[in-house]
């Protein structure tokens, strides 16, 4: 047989046949089909094999789209355990009193979401009659992320089970009288409830992903039997254009994470309009889910479809469903019958021959309503089909009407996302619809009333006894709290001591003291490593062989360095998460691991190591994604600073990650300038975040690679360490001290920049006879946050003094503060500095240089600072004027 005119080489050309008379064969079979069945009965045999091959553990490519058809067909749908029609009363009360919630909030403007539940309804309410396993159960439970904007619906649902008030109904986005509910799940804010923060998109997905595949760490590592808990993740399908939604299929299929289950609704809607209004969204998904290795359900359309495909014998309808796009469809599903019939029908003869035996009241029913997602046996199906699949996580696709009950004011409309409300009469429609007892005169004043069927009504009870069954009740927070003991003193010894006369980076010095404190025997186990590459970077390669890199497959190969003594070591059991180039990734490995003690009962000790530039910078929403979950862990900025790793240049240089940090309130920042105070931080930390009454925050540290001298700690300085300001040399302390009458002066200084300081406060005395006192400033953000209290506490009555101001109390010269960060990082506690205050900082861009010319660019190197404090002086007449030029001319500035 000859090859098609123009035919391209391919892989196969590649590959010998070993019989190519076969070979033929099949390939004249498929072209006698074509001719004499059409080209679309040789396409669906194609599928047909290649779905049989699949089925069959054929090691051959997938096919990334099925036909736009449920994959559970009707026939093969399970039993259905539950009381349908009790289900059915209990989904309607939900909807009805998530509908009333924010129609009745909206009179204050607070607004809320409608629409979005309304579709998913059957979504939620399927899992928590029948899967979702609660926090009373054996093991952990399941973990749920609930999408953000169907909030109303959950609360609905706290409040037919009883764990949610009428008046907290009422007080739904109105948090700051009490007793009110947060808009969106908010574990800070509502911590007996909430678990996961979902409504900055994207993240939810992403967190899910990790999170599944943390339950797995704790159980490979031995710490926590977390087989029994599946992780549920519900989407929007607008909300998948989010890269941080995809970002980790990959990795979910490759280590096999059937632990997993993506609910996306389908609804066709983003915020605006169609998700896919020439495409079809549904189909992208799939293929996008199926490339990457996911098991992918659809359950698209509801069983009074069933006739309707019963009735296609040549496959038109399925076509027509194929090309139709979402924006279209979306449109049938608000136009009237006679349309659909014209435009949907009307494309072929075939489907004009198939609407001919079609009542009017058929075609509305399945173009108006009937989705997969909107029936619980469909929904079922599909959940337990999930959960019963292996190897692999798994993508349900589940079509819905955004809007659904709503009324057709409300349904499939493209501003549905903005309305806030309905109308009195669209209530008492909604009500019909839903076939709820509620009389036209509990619309009292014009008021949407509640609607609860009683405590002890057969909703009620059914609902409780399911529930119980499942193991308490969902979504729910539980925190045992569990303390755990403080590491012994001898981890902390090494930096305390100071380095001798070796030169160590405060990078280097973080990872020893951690690596240490891995050793510990109470707690050194639940140490978490966590770092996007480059561990080799931050000295870390020493942990490999003695931790392990996690691997649920152990190490499959030899490594090319096993004959060296830090070889690159995975295992199944390791203890270290090396995630590759993604700092987002390991973000939500360190979510996950700092928010253990209260999804597993078991508290981590996490450390997240990172190039310093690529934390905050990129992954800020993250870190307040961390916050709101109230997580605890240590989050470390590895080659920090603006002017110390210069040779990377502009991308790099990090000047401004403090500034983005103070902003976190959860975030306790500090940028030790020697090892000693990186071991007072760490231990305190310990202490604050996991021992008897800990603490919902989480520490930021920086650190630098610039090695030098580790002193020893002088005595008396921790509370000045904790609290982010203590003198730390002081000029009479000099060998060539300057006179008693001197000029005065107070360099502050932070970070690696305590170095350039005290080169400065050596020039200044022997050149300039000026005595500078040297302070170590190791949290600028720690100074601001006492300060900003203080001056709470005015407020009630209540004075007090900040600590920095106590600290400077006494000193009549003036302060000139230094960072390798910009200018606004020690300007924060400028306001509470008595003293006359300048400072100095790497403001602009970063860029590519020597360490010393980087800092000479930057005006922040000693000679620059002896500048700096002279022009200070003598805007005191404290020293000529004329001493500012000299400097500048004898320093080269």
């Amino acid at each position: 047989m000859s090859d098609p005119v123009g035919k391209l080489p391919s892989e196969l050309d590649q590959l010998p046949d070993r019989d190519t008379e076969e070979t033929a064969e099949w390939a004249a079979s498929l072209d006698a089909v074509a001719k004499a069945a059409g080209t679309r009965r040789a396409e669906y045999l194609l599928r047909r094999t290649l779905q049989h091959a699949e089925a069959a553990g054929l090691a051959l490519p997938k096919l990334l789209e099925t036909d736009y058809v449920n994959t559970i067909p009707t026939s093969a749908e399970p039993e259905f355990p539950g009381d349908m029609e009790m289900e059915a009363k209990i989904t309607a009360w939900n909807r009805w009193n998530a509908a009333a919630m924010v129609t009745r909030g909206s009179k204050y403007g607070v607004g809320g979401h409608i629409a979005t539940f309304a579709s998913a309804a059957w979504l939620y309410e399927t899992g928590f009659q029948h899967f979702f396993r609660g926090k009373e159960a054996d093991g952990s439970g399941d973990q749920l992320y609930i999408q953000g904007h169907a909030s109303p619906g959950i609360y609905a649902r706290a409040f037919l089970d009883g764990r949610v008030s009428e008046q907290q109904l009422d007080n739904f986005r109105q948090e700051s009288g009490g007793n009110g509910l947060p808009s969106y799940p908010h574990p800070r804010r509502l911590p007996w409830l909430w678990e996961f923060p979902t409504v900055s998109m994207g993240l939810g997905p992403l967190s899910a992903i990790y999170q599944a595949r943390f339950n797995r760490y704790l159980q490979n590592r031995n710490i926590k039997d977390t087989a029994n808990s599946h992780v549920w993740a519900f989407l929007g399908d607008g909300e998948m254009d989010e890269p941080e939604s995809t970002a980790a299929l990959a990795l979910a299929s490759r280590e096999q994470l059937d632990n997993l289950t993506f609910v996306i609704n389908c609804n066709l809607q983003r915020l605006d309009g169609p998700v896919r209004a020439n495409f079809r969204v549904v189909q992208e998904l799939e293929a996008q889910f199926r490339g990457a290795g996911w098991n992918v359900i659809k359950s698209l359309w509801g069983s009074a479809w069933d006739e309707l495909f019963q009735l296609d014998t040549t496959g038109a309808l399925v076509r027509r469903l194929r090309e139709v796009p979402d924006a279209q469809f979306q449109t049938y599903a608000t136009r009237d019958v006679a349309y659909i019939r014209q435009h949907f029908f009307g494309a072929n003869a075939e489907l004009v021959q198939l609407a001919g035996v079609l009542s009017d009241a058929k075609i509305a029913e399945c173009f108006h309503s009937s989705r997969g997602g909107h029936e619980p046996r469909k929904v079922y199906a599909a959940y337990k089909a999930a959960l019963e699949h292996k190897g692999a996580p798994t993508v349900i696709l589940a079509q819905t009407v955004k809007g659904y009950t709503l009324g057709a004011g409300f349904e499939s409309k493209n501003a549905n996302h903005q309305m806030k409300k309905l109308t009195i009469d669209e209530f008492k429609d909604m009500r019909d619809l839903l076939g709820l007892p509620i009389p036209d005169s509990a619309f009292a004043d014009g008021v949407v009333p509640y609607g609860h069927p009683g405590a002890n009504s057969p909703e009620v009870q059914y609902l409780n006894e399911r529930r119980a069954a499942l193991g308490g009740p969902a979504p729910a927070r539980k925190v045992k709290h569990v303390a755990l003991p403080a590491p012994a003193d001898r981890s902390f010894a090494p930096l305390i001591k100071g380095s001798g006369k070796q030169e160590m980076a405060t990078t280097m010095a973080f990872v020893r003291l951690v690596k240490d404190l891995m050793r510990d025997k109470e707690t050194g186990k639940r140490w978490v490593p966590i770092v996007p590459d480059e561990a080799r970077t931050f000295g870390m390669e020493s942990l490999f062989p003695s931790a392990g890199i996690y691997s649920p497959l152990g190490q499959t190969y030899e490594p090319v360095d096993r004959d060296q003594l830090m070889y690159y070591k995975e295992a199944k059991d390791g203890q270290i998460l090396n995630e590759g180039i993604t700092e987002a990734g390991a973000m939500a490995d360190f979510i996950a691991a700092c928010t253990s003690y209260a999804t597993h009962g078991e508290p981590m000790i996490p450390f997240y190591i990172f190039y310093s530039m690529f934390g905050w910078q990129r992954t800020a929403d993250q870190m307040w994604q961390l916050a709101d979950q109230l997580g605890k862990g240590f989050i470390v900025g590895a080659t920090a600073g603006r002017t110390t790793l210069t040779g990377e240049g502009l991308q790099h240089a990090d000047g401004h990650s403090h500034l983005i940090a103070s902003t976190n309130p959860a975030s306790l920042n500090y940028d030790p300038a020697f090892a000693y105070e990186i071991a007072v931080i760490v231990k305190d930390g310990l202490r604050r975040m996991y021992g008897e009454k800990p603490e919902d925050v989480f520490y930021y540290l920086t650190v630098y690679n610039e090695p030098k001298v580790q002193p020893a700690m002088p005595e008396g300085v921790e509370e000045g360490i904790l609290k982010g300001l203590y003198r730390f040399n002081e000029a009479s302390s000099l060998e060539s001290a300057p006179a008693a009458d001197a000029p005065k002066i107070q360099l502050m200084a932070s970070g690696t920049a305590i170095h350039w300081a005290l080169e400065a406060q050596q020039l200044l005395a022997a050149d300039w006879n000026v005595a500078a006192d040297v302070w170590s400033a190791t949290s600028w953000g720690e100074l601001r946050r006492e300060a900003l209290e203080c001056d709470e506490a005015l407020l009630r009555g209540e004075v007090r003094t900040p600590y920095v101001t106590r600290a400077l109390e006494g000193v009549t010269s003036p302060v000139l503060a230094v960072s390798d960060w910009m200018r606004q990082v020690p300007d924060q506690i400028s306001q509470w500095v008595e003293q006359d205050w300048t400072s100095l900082g790497t403001d602009g861009f970063g860029l590519s240089d020597t360490r010393e010319g980087a800092r000479r660019h930057f005006g922040v190197d000693a000679q620059s600072i002896v500048v700096a404090a002279l022009a200070q002086l003598a805007r005191r007449g404290e020293v000529p004027a004329s001493a500012i030029k000299e400097a500048r001319e004898r320093y080269g500035l």
